[in-house]
């Protein structure tokens, strides 16, 4: 049904209010565009949680989100006030965030200010005006109520894939299935106390839209201004599902299909909001509390009337609060941009060499690769390694031989454009062929086997599975080295086939492929004997939210089957012919080899060595690099060198039911740095920054600039601003307790206990050590060696990166080589659309600045 028949049928008088309810539809899907996706447990990936917003700044995003959902996205103030007590916030750095932000502030006024509250008025929506109204009373809050019963129902009804697929005809059956789940249910009225709601229920609109513009017409007076801003507010209090539905649209867009799935649960919540205020009006005679219809009437027109005064004082109380956290990120920018500069300034604008490595590595460009390359360089002078996004450059999904599922491989940002499939040997097929039979899906297979393998669940299922169940329990708990997965673990050591849209490449299709993958890499000449691809997956027990260890560029999941495909096809005889005439030579005795980077135990695992392999020099280098990174390792979760080997120490975290910290993931990652590996290993950066390896020099037409700064750059911001958001507010944007998680769906996410709102972003125990915050919430700083007409040319072409860099969700700027001034070693800020030169410290003692 069309918007206009919608609005036609919806009431005798509808034709005069048509123009209205339009206007409020459009408001209602601009409110619905302001969620960020959240991916399912099995396919996690970090999710900037602002980034349908980037079109504001952090402070106009803060001040709205805290009057309509009392969303934090800065730090309490005595957050920031113990870092100015320990000193790690400096004068001078509130001083250059004032100048930076345009706001004039004192240091004793900003001091003054951490002493003093915030704002207390907030948006309140009908279900919490009535709360309000009726603190006392006993029962259950309609707030809580509320979430609780849309969270049960959505739970239910997306434990069936079904239900949203492309099959279905009802486009609006999300919205369908809850009026009527909720119109047959008696038991809400009895828990509430409150006789006729039911009816109520039953006289809801049949479609969502048609629902909007009822609650529209009856709660805003003919006022559609803010419209948008309620509705916003209205998903807040269901952000998980609203989140969750916005994946399902996010999915959709790829194949453009309707995106009409967060409107639908917006519906339902704006239709709780409309049976509450009718239910008042039709009993506010028989209401003894004093609490009168009349009153609710007035005090939500006033606060219409109110909300662009309440932004605005929220927006100034939050000004301050802007300053000390962009002090903060002084804090960190100073000092590292003071050793870039000194590397810089002592180095060479290039430092290509014409002598062949030992050994070359390519590993992801995950903040926790950056200790492990430190460790393996310093094996021998003669290594070369690299950072490069951990998908490796292929746009695959996996497909398993014999199975319709397919997993993406690749950024979440992309869709797949090849499909990979290994081609078993016999025993293999043989037991896929089984499986299938059995019409289980991987899917169901990988949830099922993950209940089972869950400390919480096993035991109940123990009685059930005899003594094999418990023989498979002892052997994870004694056994494991290699990360697990249940559908990586069906490969074989056949050939991979890439289609696309069903038709296999050819030779010439893949060496396009992989000589893109190579220019991109900056691999094009100077090839070792031996190159080693790592990708990299985790290794826990009992964690529901294993996948969002693994690589976020991957999809949420281990890198194994894009650094197989990779090294097959960079071996293959064929494609290093036809890479011969893009002018690339892959020397025949170089070898590329596949291998995994276990971030839980640093690891490093190579797959389909021979006995001679092992032999080697470079086999043992990798040994005792694995060694010193888990040495080093140790501080961070508090242990101590003793007599049992740290790699003994991790795997036994890893195995450990009970450990719910069996790694720090990508906590405290602050810097995405984007240059020449020379520039950055002389350097110790603590695990803290992506490395990417980029050489401007050989990057002709700035192309793979451009698609560093369009994907990989909004990845890590996707990264970063998770972290940053999880420990902001990690009850809006985290998962909050891992100890009362209970997965839903199989796959979906978690509740924290058995209720409430679907919880996304990452577990406290994940960015805290039960002392203190183990992740710093600071924006991330991009730091590019390419000369700064290029790095403008690519914000100024893409509306998505120009929001990122002029808004300030990341900051960026240029590392100056000396190519463009007399003075190497100067860094530059991209601020207000112009290139500033940055302060660098004059004095690490008394933290004297100079520009």
């Amino acid at each position: 049904m069309t918007h206009s028949a919608i609005l036609a049928n919806h009431s005798p008088e509808s034709h005069e209010h048509s123009d209205f309810g339009q206007a409020c539809l459009n408001a209602a899907k601009q409110a619905c565009q302001r969620i960020a996706p959240l991916w399912p447990l099995d396919q996690s990936i970090a999710v900037n949680p602002w980034w349908p917003l980037r079109q504001q700044n952090l402070g106009e995003v803060a001040a709205k989100l805290d009057v309509l959902g009392r969303v934090r996205c800065f730090m309490p103030k005595d957050y920031y006030k113990k870092l100015w007590q320990e000193g790690l916030i400096q004068a001078s750095y509130l001083a250059l965030a004032s100048h930076a932000l345009e706001l004039p502030a004192t240091t004793s006024a900003l001091v003054a200010y951490l002493d003093s509250p915030l704002p207390e008025s907030h948006w309140m929506n009908v279900s919490d005006m009535l709360d309000a109204a009726y603190v006392s009373s006993r029962k259950m809050p309609w707030h809580d109520e509320i979430i609780y019963q849309i969270s049960q129902f959505c739970g239910g009804f997306f434990q069936h894939p079904a239900s949203l697929s492309a099959n279905n005809v009802d486009e609006n059956s999300l919205y369908r299935a809850w009026l009527k789940t909720v119109r047959q249910d008696k038991g809400i009225e009895i828990l509430m106390g409150k006789r006729g709601l039911n009816a109520l229920f039953k006289a809801l609109p049949e479609q969502p839209e048609a629902l909007i513009v009822s609650a529209a017409m009856t709660l805003l007076d003919d006022q559609s201004e803010s419209f948008a801003d309620y509705c916003h507010a209205l998903l807040l209090d269901i952000n998980g599902w609203a989140s969750w539905l916005a994946y399902q649209a996010w999915q959709d867009q790829f194949e453009q299909k309707p995106q009409a799935h967060v409107l639908q649960i917006l519906a339902i919540r704006l239709a709780w909001d409309l049976v509450l205020w009718r239910f008042c009006r039709q009993n506010q005679a028989d209401d003894q509390s004093g609490y009168s219809f009349e009153q609710l009437k007035q005090q939500f027109k006033r606060q219409w009337q109110h909300l662009p005064q309440l932004m605005a004082q929220h927006q100034s109380a939050f000004s301050y609060l802007s300053i000390w956290q962009r002090a903060f990120e002084f804090a960190y920018q100073l000092p590292l941009q003071e050793k870039l500069a000194e590397v810089l300034s002592h180095q060479n604008g290039s430092a290509t060499s014409d002598s062949v490595p030992t050994l070359q590595a390519v590993f992801c460009i995950d903040v926790r690769s950056e200790p492990m390359r430190r460790a393996l360089e310093a094996q021998h002078a003669q290594i070369q390694t690299f950072g490069f996004a951990g998908f490796f450059g292929l746009p695959i999904d996996y497909s398993p031989e014999g199975s319709s599922y397919a997993r993406p491989q690749l950024p979440g940002l992309l869709k797949p454009a090849i499909r990979a499939v290994q081609r078993a040997d016999q025993q293999a097929s043989e037991e896929r062929r089984a499986f299938k039979s059995k019409a289980v899906s991987l899917r169901e297979r990988a949830s099922f086997q993950h209940s089972l393998e869950g400390a919480s669940s096993s035991f109940g299922l123990i009685e059930a599975q005899g003594l094999f169940k418990a023989f498979k329990l002892l052997k994870k708990s004694l056994f494991v080295e290699k990360p697990q997965h249940t559908i990586n673990d069906l490969q074989a050591h056949g050939r991979w086939q890439l289609s696309q849209a069903g038709v296999e490449m050819d030779s010439r299709q893949l060496a396009d492929l992989a000589g893109g993958i190579l220019n991109a890499l900056g691999l094009t000449e100077n090839f070792a004997p031996v190159v080693l691809l790592f990708g990299h997956g985790s290794c826990s027990s009992n964690n529901p939210s294993a996948a969002a260890l693994d690589c976020g560029a991957c999809g949420g999941q281990t890198g194994e089957v894009n650094v197989k495909v990779l090294a097959q096809l960079l071996n293959d005889t064929a494609v290093r012919a036809a890479l011969e005439g893009k002018g690339i030579h892959i020397p025949e005795e170089t070898c590329f080899v596949a291998g995994l980077h276990n971030t839980t135990t640093d690891a490093l695992h190579c797959f389909g060595l021979n006995e001679s392999q092992k032999q080697a020099d470079w086999y043992g280098w990798l040994a005792a690099a694995t060694e010193q990174a888990q040495t080093a390792r140790l501080d961070t979760f508090d242990l101590k060198k003793g007599h049992i080997a740290p790699g003994k120490v991790y795997q036994q975290r890893a195995r450990d039911w009970a450990q719910t910290r069996p790694e720090w993931g990508l906590a405290d990652n602050a810097a995405f740095i984007v240059a020449p590996r020379h520039r950055t290993r002389p350097l110790n950066l603590q695990g803290r920054s992506f490395l990417h390896d980029y050489d401007w020099r050989k990057d002709r037409g700035f192309g793979v600039l451009e698609l560093i700064m369009t994907a990989p750059m909004v990845v890590t911001n996707w990264i970063n601003l998770q972290y940053y958001a999880s420990v902001t507010d990690n009850l809006k944007y985290g998962s909050g307790n891992k100890l009362l998680h209970n997965v839903v769906g199989g796959h979906i996410g978690v509740f924290e206990g058995n209720s409430g709102d679907l919880r996304g972003g990452l577990a406290l125990q994940s960015v805290h050590d039960g002392k203190q915050w183990r992740h710093q919430p600071l924006r991330l700083s991009v730091y590019i060696e390419a000369p700064r007409e290029a790095i403008e040319a690519i914000i100024r072409k893409h509306a998505d990166v120009a929001h990122l860099v002029n808004n300030q969700w990341l900051f960026l700027f240029q590392l100056d080589d000396g190519t463009e001034s007399d003075q190497q070693g100067r860094i530059w800020q991209w601020h207000q659309q112009q290139w500033h030169a940055v302060p660098v410290v004059k004095d690490a003692q008394s933290q004297e600045l100079t520009v």
